[in-house]
């Protein structure tokens, strides 16, 4: 009864996802500084870096979306999108590469980026993803880090961090303007997806997580790879809520019980109203951190 349910749950998921009506999604932006914004639509959040000479994309959604981005972007700046750069493969971050770079822009992402979004790769649970289009491919690639220079005095650094909600997570910072996209290693005011079947692990989060707290500041803005621009605060809440879980399905693991027994001990029970609504729920919650802590 548990697999069907499974099977169905998995299958009409998809069925949604493919009749989605992206017509009635819409973009909305912020303004973080002078000339750097993040943009709101449907799947994981576009940051919008305004160079001397051109445009830089952290992310760009759904391809459907493309042409609303583009539109809403040349409502902030006439300056044309030149280099479009991919926090982690996943398809709400990178869906609309292959637009982007038929328009022209240069796609720059971590090497595992490329590795995965080149060959066929298994979610779990029955899904499979295919190989993406050459053209959506990342054409610049790195293994550790990368400076972008923007022109006016302005940087990029790009950072490739320890394997957190994938193995190809990469943070853009931006020093001068005291602004950080840290994709998916954040889900602000929510349960993270931890990709266990893409590398991700609960240990290399929290570390993640740390190491930006160490080198943000009360007015760093910090934009998440799904909810509102954040802060220092919020990150350090973030931090605590997934430090106690761990420590606690830790515990719990080690004193013999299984995967099952240990989502039915209610660890998370006093976030799971505020965090776990959304697309990650208590059990997987618990299941990602019992299957990946070490």
């Amino acid at each position: 009864m548990k697999l069907t349910f499974t099977f169905y749950f998995l299958f009409f998921t998809a069925l949604m996802h493919a009749q989605r009506d992206f017509s009635k999604v819409g973009i909305t932006s912020e303004k973080l500084s002078d000339n750097i914004h993040v943009l709101f639509g449907a799947g994981g959040n576009i940051g919008l870096a305004i160079g001397e000479t051109h445009a830089y994309v952290i992310d760009d959604q759904f391809g459907p979306l493309t042409d609303k981005i583009l539109a809403h972007i040349k409502s902030i700046t006439a300056k044309p999108v030149k280099y479009v750069l991919n926090t982690h493969w996943h398809g709400d971050h990178t869906g609309g590469n292959e637009n982007m770079a038929k328009q022209g822009a240069l796609i720059i992402a971590h090497d595992n980026v490329r590795k995965r979004m080149s060959t066929k790769q298994d979610r779990g649970g029955g899904r499979i993803s295919e190989p993406s289009p050459e053209d959506a491919l990342p054409v610049i690639t790195f293994n550790d880090k990368m400076t972008l220079h923007l022109g006016n005095g302005k940087t990029m650094y790009a950072m490739h961090v320890n394997d957190a909600h994938t193995d190809g997570d990469s943070y853009y910072y931006f020093p001068e303007d005291n602004v950080l996209h840290m994709g998916d290693n954040f889900f602000e005011g929510r349960y993270p997806y931890i990709d266990l079947n893409s590398g991700g692990d609960i240990d290399g989060l929290i570390s993640n997580v740390s190491m930006v707290l160490g080198m943000v500041d009360e007015e760093t803005k910090i934009i998440p790879g799904h909810g509102k621009v954040a802060g220092k605060n919020d990150l350090e809440s973030y931090k605590n809520v997934l430090t106690a879980l761990r420590g606690r399905i830790v515990k719990a693991r080690s004193d013999g019980n299984s995967l099952e027994e240990t989502k039915k001990m209610g660890l998370s029970k006093e976030w799971d109203a505020t965090h776990g609504t959304g697309f990650i729920g208590p059990d997987r919650i618990v299941e990602f951190i019992y299957k990946s802590a070490d």
